[in-house]
């Protein structure tokens, strides 16, 4: 099975962390959707990330749908949903106000660098970074009330607050000010420093192979020692 796409992608990054603790083994090709556009239409004509080719050949796109799968189908593995009703209608609206972050952040992001400046419509970037905004407030209330694990049994609200997060960050910190959101930068410091997150870094570059391959030869290297 084959994930197509970069680690720069919150949603890229969200499937690879949760195949990681599905313990669900795949190939990372980080091909860009901008970069490589036609090497990855020949995988899938829409050129989306992520993509997922499974072993048959079929073609999985959009992360929800993806993890929505890897959930049902991994009947023996570990699961990244709660089965409590109540505990998973939060996780849901966890990771509604998550991805509605990722969903703003790429608009504001598309309209800075793709539009040219001259075309550029500031209201509808007001528009969406109040919405951006009033999204992580909300996260903001969750992380507080919730109090939710900082370690190894983290689930899928974890991951999709810490991706977005980290992604706000690293691309529009001058709109996300961590002062301002001081429980959910907490609370993804304490995220990313989890072996996982460390080795499925934010970054385009980044192939996931090379680095296991690369952390293993570590490893025998310190044995032999």
């Amino acid at each position: 099975m084959d994930l197509i796409g970069t680690l720069d992608s919150p949603y890229v990054r969200r499937v690879a962390i949760s195949l990681e603790y599905y313990g669900i083994r795949y190939r990372h090709k980080p091909i860009s959707v901008f970069d490589s556009f036609d090497e990855f239409a020949k995988i899938n004509p829409v050129v989306k990330a992520p993509t997922i080719v499974l072993d048959d050949g079929g073609v999985l796109l959009n992360s929800s749908l993806i993890l929505d799968y890897f959930e049902r189908q991994n009947h023996t593995g570990r699961r990244l949903m709660p089965d409590e009703p109540l505990k998973q209608a939060r996780a849901v609206r966890t990771i509604g106000l998550a991805l509605a972050v990722c969903e703003k952040a790429i608009q504001i992001i598309y309209e800075r660098k793709m539009r040219p400046l001259d075309k550029q419509y500031e209201p509808w970037v007001d528009h969406i970074t109040a919405q951006l905004l009033a999204a992580f407030r909300e996260l903001e209330y969750e992380i507080d009330s919730s109090k939710p694990s900082t370690d190894g049994s983290i689930e899928q609200a974890g991951i999709t607050v810490a991706v977005a997060w980290s992604f706000s960050q690293r691309m529009l910190g001058d709109i996300v000010v961590e002062k301002q959101f001081q429980n959910i930068n907490a609370y993804v410091r304490a995220i990313e420093k989890l072996h996982v997150f460390q080795t499925i870094p934010l970054c385009s570059t980044h192939n996931i192979e090379r680095a296991k391959r690369k952390e293993a030869r570590f490893r025998q290297a310190l044995f032999r020692s």
